[in-house]
């Protein structure tokens, strides 16, 4: 932890996946041996908005670190993690956690000061300095969460080294090797006035006056500049000190430090500063204490802002370089690269306008680049110049401009990424957030007219995809329109197709400035671009690129529209791996161009992508723990990966990871193959999807997509593609309790397969009409349902088929109290589930075991089996199931007068229930504690629990019977 997070068993790093599994053990781990709660992980690793799925995620990453931190077979002391009533907790012991090592180094020091026992402490404090690696878990963004400990260890650190460096210097160590440490701790921490004190007072003890004299004056402009302060009374006492030891020859290190005189006559050639600068508050703070600290330390600076087209890189530059102003007192330069035109400036020509700038005559330039670079560096030695170069198309045309050595700062402005410009500091500028445009929007339209239209104001830096261009055309639009409401230009900018045309006025047009991008891009690099137009706001893997192109490797064409700002980078997803998008407006220029493109291949490459993602979905449902009981679109030849030059590989081991990771891009791209004009993949992804809708309980995308996917199969004119549709909205009505709608999709399924041939189809359909009857209390009608699927499972040798055939035949049994009878289907579902490795099933049937047991008074072993069935279905990530057997849990401790445990378990379990709308769990649970308050004496808790419930009944369509 201390450094970049990282776990070893027997000197081997272990793989800890991509960065939220990795958030989570680091919040573990800061607090080891205590309970971190479900709701302190979620707000860590989805600080902005969790999705609905957050709980289930936070149970799969957790299941996923237990099997990599935990050895099989588990030894003791090894790391656990285990799962309380409202979190997780971590155990470890003391020597596998560098953090407790480190504190534990610390205590033993102070123990040895305290006894005078010097070399000893010493030798502790070493051994803890020693363990740190860089900053606590760095390479993760901070939270919260972790700011107290983090903050503590830092503490601890700088205390640590403060008393080694003491000892160190007092145990007369190496002098040179002390003061060498001081200063790199200085570079890393230059306001730690202990610090300071250490390296000067060492100084005066080696009667280097001068030295510790210009530490002091180095110290004092610091803290004057940075924190409008001075130093503290102990180092003006030692300045004191100094001032009387010093000599004739040291009085030069007393004066206030003042810049050398410019040599060269100020040039001012800053563009105007716009008034109305906004947002963008991070990254001039970022940018702005660079510059100044690099000035303090006399240090040249390099900074290049990239990003798309519009983006405000120029506006930026400009505003730091007038606030960098007093920084650089002897001078600002700017000149224009050209790098976006077809032929960018020559740097010689570009030497001879500064040096021209800095007062060298025409007749004094010298004729050649390298001796123009050289006298410009040359006047730039001793001078603070900061130099403003706007759009440069690479690092071989910056090269030769900067100024070397000098005290000078340069900010270079280009629409491409230049990683091979050594020293550079390098920003690559995002949209503006919706806040920050709109301030943005209100500073140029006014502000009373963005109050007064809020709603429509938000759609237009929405239309605008936060474009400082785009935003500033919009508001002078307004501006020059007060007749216009903002609704009216809202309605012009939805067309993807005219928006560009709409954000033009004078001079200013977004769609120029991505012209001249998309001007300098090969015929490949140009395609792909197109190509992307297709995919809607994907943000997509590499592999799509590749894919749409039917490239075996299309990485370095992906290289150049990132470094072109064409193409973003959007962040990792769960597994690790890049993504990347279109800016909304330069996507809204990608589709123009591709309307000349042939409509055959863009379907063609669309097809190709489509059918990638299909194999990826097939190889990661195929390795999901819990079997689906339905029909998903199966692998071609018996493979999965099709077979083309540019066929995806599954980039992630960790199929559910790779599952949440890609589903907003498979529910967007539903909708672009239906809309696409490639109906049969539009049901086929919604399909493929559904086992991973279902585990995860995501029924607003299982029915949004499957509304889209049903109209795509009858528009294919593909019978089995609707029966597997039909009985995946069967399902999802059934969770939802909407019984006749369920029974219908469910029968319209099950008549499709029987037209088709496909018994199995026609099975699988019978099993949810079978689960429709019981719910609406026709157990004959269920039971007959599952005798006939059960046997058309047997014929077809489909042994988790008739696992469900077996549990749905026992729960027939179950509601006629037919206990013995139930107990036998129940228990036989579950050898059969335990034999074929369903484990998913066989913690069905244990949750179901459970509730028979309660019924009939045998509370252990009910506990018994639901204890294991919640193992399963947490290590599953099932919150769902979940929440049923726990609820089933708290029951049997209500049965048995065990209230305490019984609350939690109750209350947890109905959260859940009304955070999926899932009336008949909430009901049944609130019935339950009615019955947990009435015993508790709290009778009128009591009855608005049953209150609730009856309402709860009520509303169910076949749930009346059951409730009062």
């Amino acid at each position: 932890m201390l450094g970049p997070l990282q776990v070893e068993r027997a000197g081997a790093v272990l793989p800890l996946g991509g960065p939220k599994p990795r958030l989570l053990l680091a919040t573990l781990l800061l607090h080891p041996s205590s309970t971190v709660s479900t709701d302190t992980l979620i707000d860590v690793l989805w600080p902005d908005r969790p999705p609905a799925s957050a709980t289930a995620n936070v149970h799969t990453y957790v299941h996923q670190l237990r099997r990599l931190i935990t050895p099989a077979p588990t030894v003791d002391g090894a790391p656990r993690i285990v799962r309380e009533s409202s979190g997780y907790q971590l155990e470890l012991a003391d020597e596998h956690l560098d953090m407790r090592q480190f504190r534990a180094a610390c205590d033993t020091a102070r123990e040895a000061l305290r006894g005078a026992h010097t070399v000893a402490a010493l030798a502790a404090l070493d051994n803890a300095c020693a363990l740190w690696r860089g900053q606590v878990l760095a390479g993760l963004p901070g939270t919260p969460a972790w700011d107290g400990v983090v903050a503590s260890l830092g503490e601890q650190w700088l205390w640590a080294q403060e008393r080694r460096l003491a000892l160190r210097a007092e145990l007369d160590a190496d002098a040179p090797s002390v003061l060498a440490e001081l200063r790199g701790l200085l570079t890393e921490h230059p306001l730690h006035e202990p610090f300071w004190h250490q390296l000067i007072n060492i100084l005066r003890e080696q009667d280097r006056v001068p030295e510790a004299l210009q530490a002091y004056a180095d110290l004092e402009q610091m803290l004057r500049a940075e924190l409008d302060t001075e130093p503290s009374a102990p180092l003006r006492r030692l300045r004191a000190d100094l001032a009387n030891r010093a000599g004739p020859a040291d009085t030069q290190a007393l004066q206030p430090h003042t810049s050398a005189p410019p040599s060269i006559p100020p040039a001012r050639q800053l563009p105007f500063d716009v008034p109305d600068f906004t947002g963008r508050h991070t990254t001039v703070a970022e940018l702005t204490a660079l510059l100044r600290d690099r000035a303090l330390r006399d240090q040249p600076a390099l900074v290049v802002l990239t990003g798309a087209p519009g983006i405000g890189k120029t506006a930026l530059a400009v505003h730091l370089a007038h606030a960098a102003r007093g920084l650089y007192p002897d001078g600002q330069l700017h000149v224009e690269l050209g790098g976006t035109a077809a032929h960018p400036r020559q740097p010689s020509d570009v030497l001879a306008e500064l040096l021209r700038g800095l007062g060298v005559a025409g007749s004094a330039l010298p004729a050649g680049q390298a001796e123009r670079a050289a006298l410009l560096r040359s006047r730039l030695a001793s001078a603070r110049v900061c130099l403003l170069l706007e759009d440069a198309s690479s690092a071989a045309q910056v090269a030769p401009l900067l100024p070397g050595t000098s005290r000078s700062a340069v900010l270079v402005t280009s629409r491409n990424r230049m990683p091979d410009l050594a020293g550079a500091y390098s920003v690559q500028l995002p949209a503006l957030p919706e806040q920050e445009a709109l301030r943005l929007l209100a500073a140029v339209a006014g502000h009373d007219r963005i109050a007064a239209e809020q709603p429509s104001a938000e759609e237009i830096v929405r239309a605008c995809g936060g474009l400082p261009l785009a935003v500033r055309i919009a508001g002078a639009k307004l501006a020059g329109r007060s007749d216009w409401s903002l609704a009216l230009l809202a309605e012009r900018l939805r067309d993807e197709r005219d928006r560009l045309d709409e954000l033009r006025i004078g001079d200013l047009e977004v769609r120029a400035a991505v012209e001249l991008s998309y001007a300098l891009l090969d015929t490949t690099a140009a395609r792909g671009f197109r190509l992307l137009s297709t995919l809607g706001q994907l943000r997509f893997p590499s592999w799509v690129l590749a894919a749409l192109l039917d490239l075996a490797g299309a990485e370095h064409v992906l290289d150049t529209l990132v470094d072109a700002s064409l193409v973003e980078l959007a962040g990792t997803d769960a597994c690790g791996q890049p993504r990347y998008r279109l800016p909304e407006l330069v996507r809204c220029h990608a589709i123009e161009c591709a309307d000349t493109d042939d409509i055959g291949d863009r379907l063609a490459a669309l097809r190709r992508v489509l059918e990638g993602y299909l194999a990826l979905i097939g190889d990661a449902t195929s390795r999901i723990p819990a079997r689906f009981l339905g029909l998903t679109p199966g692998p071609k030849n018996g493979h999965w990966r099709p077979a083309a030059p540019s066929a995806p590989r599954q980039p992630c081991t960790a199929p559910l990871d790779w599952l949440g990771a890609e589903i907003a891009n498979v529910v967007a791209l539903v909708s672009v193959a239906a809309e696409g004009g490639l109906p049969d993949l539009a049901w086929r992804l919604a399909a493929a999807y559904t086992p991973y809708f279902d585990l995860r309980g995501l029924r607003d995308v299982w029915r949004d997509s499957h509304e889209i996917a049903l109209r795509a199969a009858r528009e294919a004119g593909s019978s089995h593609g609707e029966a597997v549709i039909r009985r995946n909205q069967g399902q999802l009505y059934l969770y939802q309790d909407l019984y006749p709608q369920a029974r219908i999709a469910f029968e319209a399924a099950h008549d499709l397969f029987e037209s088709l041939g496909q018994k199995h189809g026609a099975a699988v359909a019978r099993t949810g009409l079978a689960s429709v009857a019981r719910h609406q209390g026709d157990n004959e009608r269920s039971l007959a349902h599952c005798e006939t699927a059960l046997s058309g499972f047997r014929a077809m040798d489909d042994l988790s088929g008739s696992a469900v055939a077996m549990l749905g035949i026992g729960s027939v049994w179950l509601e006629r109290s037919a206990y013995p009878a139930a107990a036998d289907w129940f228990d036989s579902a579950r050898q059969l589930c335990a034999r074929i490795g369903d484990q998913h099933r066989e913690a069905h049937a244990n949750s179901r075991l459970g509730g028979l047991r309660r019924l009939t008074g045998a509370l252990q072993v009910a506990r018994e089996h639901l204890q294991q069935a919640i193992t399963i279905f947490e290590e599953l990530g099932d919150e769902q199931c979940v929440s049923y057997a726990r609820q089933e849990l708290g029951a049997v401790f209500l049965d048995d007068g065990e209230l305490a445990r019984a609350k939690p378990l109750l209350v947890d379990a109905l959260r859940v229930h009304q955070r999926r709308a899932d009336r008949r769990g909430a009901a049944e649970v609130a019935e339950l504690l009615g019955r947990l308050h009435e015993a508790l004496g709290r009778p009128d808790r009591a009855l608005g629990y049953r209150t609730r419930a009856r309402s709860l009944w009520a509303s169910l369509e076949a749930g009346s019977t059951r409730g009062a």
